[in-house]
C-alpha cells in the first residue's frame, strides 16, 4: 500500500492525542496561539495530530530537545515531501524542491546557507537602518491623510516587501512577481504537510515555477554584470576553484524563501506588535519617549507571537518527549509559541514586558542549525518600521473590532488584514517635529550657466518621492556623508513628476562651504542626504502673476510658472543677472516667448522695477526671489500696493530694524507640561532642546521655516524672514530659532 504525508496507514493509532486541538477550524488559535497551547500543555505536553500525521511537542525542553540535535531530527522531510506537479518536474525536480534551506540539513545546508549568510550579517543589516526609516516615512506619506487603512497591505507587507527587492537588487519590473511569489511559497512549502487547496494547486504551482525560470534569468545577468546586491552576491560566490557554488537553479530557490520569509514574517511581528500595544498603552507611551525601547518590543511581540508558530522536524530515532513514545520516521512540530510561553522557563509568560531581563530569551528565529538566516534583517527592519510608525502616528490604534482575516496554514498563519485608524492631526504634529532625511542619488549633473549646476535627485531603488508643491525647498546635507554644512535649496523641477527632484546650486566662494562642496565633488551616482520638502513660499491662487527673479532666485519660480500656464492664468517674469553667460534655465524659459523678459545687468542695467510697480492692482500677486538688494527694491515699489500681494524669499536672513535688546522672559511648553525661563541672548529652540522637547530646526537663522511652532498664547517679536507682514501680525507661529517674546509679553505658550 502506497502512503503520503496526507494518508498514514496508522495516523489514528497513535496516542496520545489532544481532543479539541485544531489548527485549521478552531479561531482561538488564530486569536491567540500562545493561549490557546497553554488550554493543552498541562494535560498533554507533548500529542498526535492525526490531521498532520504529526506530533506536536509544547515544552521548551522538548523543544530544544529537538531543535538542539539535526542529526536526531531532520529537517530533510520539510522540502523532501513537497509534490511537485508532474508537469513542473523538468523545471523544479523534486531533488532540486529538497535543498530548500528550511528543508536541508549538514553539508549541503552549510554549504548552501554560506552563500546567502554574507548578505545577512548584522553589520550589513543595521546598516540599512537609515535607508529602512526613509523608506517607512515614504510609504506613510501615501496614506498618513486618510485616517484609517489595513496596516498590513498599506504599511507592513509595503515596507518589508520594497526594503527586500531593494537588497535583492530587483526593480519595479519585478514587483509583482516577488510579492505573489511571497504567498506562493509559503503554499508550496506548506504542501509538504498541508495539501493546497485544490481550486488554487495549479495556478500556485504554475506562478511559482515562472518565478523561478524569471529569477534563473536574472541570476545569470549578474553573473556576467555583478552589481552590489543579494543575487549578485550569491550569483558569483565561488569555491576554492574558481567554480560557482550554487547553481541559478539552487539560488532562485533560496531567493524564492527568501521572499516569504524576508517579508511575510517581519511584517506579521509589526502587526502583532501593533495589537499588543493597543492592550498596553503604557508600554506604547514608553516607547515613544524613548525610542531605545522599541528593538525590546519586537523581541517580546516574537516572543509572545512567533510569526511561524512551528518548526518541524522528522525523527531519526525512536524517542520520548513528555510521555509521548515518537518513533523513528515520525514528523515533529515543535511549538515555538507554546515554547516561548512556558511557565516553567518563563516568569510571568503571557504578560507583555519588553523590560525582560534577556528580552532575546526565546525561540522564535529557532535555534541550532536553521536559526533563522533573515533574524538581523527581521530585527532592525521591525524594530524601525513600529519606530517610524509611532513618530508619525502615534495616536493609531487597531479598530474595535479586528476581524480574524488569516490564511489558515497551521504551520504559518497569515493575517491579512489588520483594520486601523488614527488621528489626522498626527500629521501636522510630525511635519513639526520629527526630523524627515533620506539618502538619494544624484542622476543628472548639468552645468546650467557660468557658476550654476543643476542636480536631479532620485531615490536609489526608484521610488516615488514626497509629493510637493511650487516653492518648496530641502535641505540639503554637504560634506562627507552629508556631515557638512545643511543648505536650502528650492525644487526646481516639476511638481507633476513623481521619482525626480531637481535644484540648482550657484557657485558662493564667500558662503559656508556648502555650494563649493556640491560643485567640486558632487557627480553622477554620488549620494546625497536630504531633508522631506517644506514650503513657505506657496503659490496662492490669483487672476495674474508677476514673477521677478533675481539670478539663482529664478529655481523656485520655474515650478510656479508651469502651475500657472497649467493653469491657463496670466503670467509674466522678469528675469535678471549679471550677465547673460551667468543666467540659468534660459533655454527652458525661451518656449515662453515674449512672456519672458531676460534683463543681464551688463546689457540693460539694474531691473526697472518703478515702472514696472508703479500702478497697483488688486488682481495680481507678486513673487519675487533673489538677493536682498533686489527684494528691498521690490518692497519699496510696491509699498502702495495691497497687503498680501507680494510673497517673497531670501537667500540670507533680512536686515532687522526696531528690534529692542534682548530681555527673558518665560516660556511654557504646553504640550510637554515644561515652564521655563528664555535669557537674553538664548533662543526659544535651545530652551526647548535642552528639557529633550522635539523640535525640529534647520537652518538656526530664521530663513527656512522649519521651526515654526504655533503661538498658543501670547505675542512675538519676529526675528524671521519667512513670515509675511500679515502672518506677522497674526501672531499665530512663530520662528523659534531666532523669534522672541514681544517687549510687552512677559510668557509665551507654546505648542510644544
Amino acid at each position: 500500500m502506497t502512503t503520503t504525508p496526507h494518508e498514514s496507514p496508522d495516523r489514528t493509532a497513535k496516542c496520545p492525542v489532544a481532543h479539541g486541538f485544531d489548527l485549521i477550524g478552531d479561531d482561538a488559535y488564530y486569536a491567540s496561539p500562545a493561549r490557546y497551547f497553554a488550554t493543552f500543555r498541562d494535560e498533554t505536553p507533548a500529542f498526535f495530530y492525526p490531521f498532520l500525521n504529526a506530533w506536536i511537542v509544547t515544552r521548551r525542553d522538548d523543544v530544544e530537545t529537538v531543535l538542539g540535535d539535526w542529526q536526531q531530527f531532520t529537517s530533510g522531510a520539510n522540502s523532501a515531501l513537497i509534490d511537485v506537479p508532474e508537469r513542473h518536474r523538468d523545471t523544479v525536480p523534486p531533488e532540486l524542491i529538497s535543498q530548500m534551506l528550511v528543508g536541508s540539513d549538514p553539508p549541503a545546508h552549510t554549504t548552501h546557507r554560506g552563500v546567502a549568510q554574507p548578505g545577512f550579517t548584522k553589520a550589513r543589516m543595521a546598516a540599512l537602518e537609515p535607508e529602512i526609516e526613509a523608506r517607512a516615512h515614504r510609504i506613510i506619506d501615501t496614506f498618513e491623510a486618510r485616517g484609517s487603512g489595513n496596516l498590513i497591505e498599506d504599511y507592513c507587507l509595503e515596507l518589508t516587501t520594497q526594503t527586500l527587492l531593494t537588497h535583492m537588487g530587483l526593480g519595479r519590473e519585478h514587483d509583482a512577481m516577488m510579492r505573489q511569489l511571497r504567498d506562493d511559497n509559503a503554499r508550496v512549502l506548506s504542501s509538504a504537510q498541508e495539501p493546497i487547496p485544490a481550486d488554487i494547486a495549479d495556478e500556485v504551482w504554475d506562478r511559482y515555477v515562472a518565478a523561478n525560470l524569471e529569477l534563473r534569468r536574472v541570476i545569470e545577468q549578474r553573473r556576467a554584470e555583478p552589481r552590489e546586491d543579494l543575487i549578485s552576491d550569491m550569483a558569483c560566490a565561488t569555491d576554492r576553484d574558481g567554480e560557482y557554488v550554487l547553481s541559478p537553479a539552487q539560488i532562485a530557490l533560496h531567493l524564492s524563501e527568501f521572499a516569504q520569509a524576508g517579508a511575510d514574517t517581519t511584517a506579521q511581528a509589526m502587526a502583532n506588535a501593533v495589537l499588543f500595544l493597543a492592550e498596553n498603552p503604557r508600554v506604547l507611551a514608553e516607547a515613544i519617549d524613548d525610542p531605545q525601547l522599541w528593538p525590546r518590543v519586537f523581541e517580546e511581540t516574537v516572543r509572545l507571537r512567533p510569526s511561524s508558530t512551528f518548526a518541524s522536524r522528522r525523527a531519526e530515532r525512536d524517542i520520548t518527549l513528555s510521555g509521548a513514545h515518537i518513533r523513528a520516521g515520525d514528523m515533529i512540530w515543535v511549538a515555538l509559541t507554546s515554547a516561548n510561553t512556558d511557565p516553567d522557563h518563563v516568569d510571568r509568560p503571557f504578560e507583555f514586558d519588553p523590560h525582560r531581563a534577556d528580552p532575546e530569551d526565546h525561540l522564535a528565529f529557532t535555534r541550532g542549525r536553521h536559526t533563522c538566516l533573515g533574524q538581523n534583517l527581521a530585527r532592525v527592519q521591525g524594530a524601525a518600521g513600529l519606530k517610524v510608525l509611532f513618530e508619525r502616528l502615534p495616536s493609531l490604534r487597531p479598530e474595535a473590532e479586528v476581524p480574524l482575516d488569516f490564511i489558515r496554514m497551521a504551520l504559518v498563519p497569515v493575517r491579512r488584514t489588520l483594520p486601523v485608524v488614527w488621528d489626522t492631526a498626527d500629521v501636522d504634529r510630525a511635519r513639526r517635529r520629527v526630523n524627515r532625511e533620506m539618502t538619494l542619488t544624484v542622476v543628472e549633473r548639468t552645468e546650467q550657466a557660468d557658476g550654476v549646476v543643476s542636480f536631479v535627485l532620485a531615490h536609489p531603488d526608484g521610488a516615488e518621492l514626497p509629493r510637493w508643491s511650487p516653492g518648496a525647498h530641502i535641505d540639503v546635507h554637504t560634506g562627507p556623508d552629508g556631515a557638512g554644512r545643511t543648505c536650502q535649496y528650492s525644487l526646481c523641477s516639476s511638481p507633476e513628476d513623481p521619482a525626480r527632484w531637481r535644484i540648482g546650486v550657484l557657485r558662493e566662494p564667500d558662503s559656508r562651504g556648502g555650494s563649493l562642496y556640491l560643485h567640486d565633488e558632487v557627480d553622477v551616482g554620488s549620494s546625497v542626504t536630504v531633508g522631506r520638502p517644506r514650503n513657505n513660499f506657496r503659490l496662492h491662487p490669483a487672476t495674474r502673476y508677476l514673477f521677478i527673479a533675481g539670478g539663482i532666485g529664478l529655481t523656485p519660480l520655474l515650478p510656479m510658472i508651469e502651475r500657472a500656464e497649467a493653469d491657463g492664468v496670466e503670467w509674466s517674469l522678469l528675469y535678471g543677472g549679471r550677465t547673460r553667460a551667468s543666467m540659468a534655465f534660459l533655454d527652458e524659459l525661451a518656449g515662453y516667448g515674449d512672456r519672458v523678459a531676460v534683463r543681464p545687468e551688463d546689457e540693460y542695467g539694474l531691473l526697472e522695477l518703478d515702472g514696472l510697480l508703479a500702478e497697483p492692482r488688486t488682481d495680481t500677486l507678486v513673487y519675487a526671489c533673489g538677493p536682498e538688494p533686489l527684494l528691498d527694491a521690490v518692497e519699496a515699489a510696491m509699498a502702495a500696493w495691497p497687503v498680501g500681494s507680494l510673497h517673497v524669499e531670501r537667500f540670507a536672513p533680512r536686515t532687522l530694524t526696531g528690534t529692542g535688546p534682548d530681555e527673558p522672559f518665560e516660556v511654557r511648553f504646553a504640550e510637554s507640561g515644561v515652564t521655563d525661563t528664555v535669557p537674553a541672548g538664548t533662543s526659544v529652540l535651545s530652551v526647548a532642546e535642552a528639557h529633550g522637547i522635539a523640535a525640529v530646526s534647520s537652518c538656526q537663522e530664521g530663513t527656512c521655516g522649519t521651526c515654526e511652532t504655533r503661538i498658543l498664547s501670547g505675542s512675538a517679536e519676529h526675528r524671521d524672514s519667512i513670515l509675511t507682514p500679515v502672518e506677522q501680525q497674526a501672531q499665530e507661529t512663530m520662528m523659534i530659532c531666532v523669534s522672541r517674546a514681544a517687549g510687552d509679553c512677559p510668557r509665551l505658550v507654546l505648542d510644544l
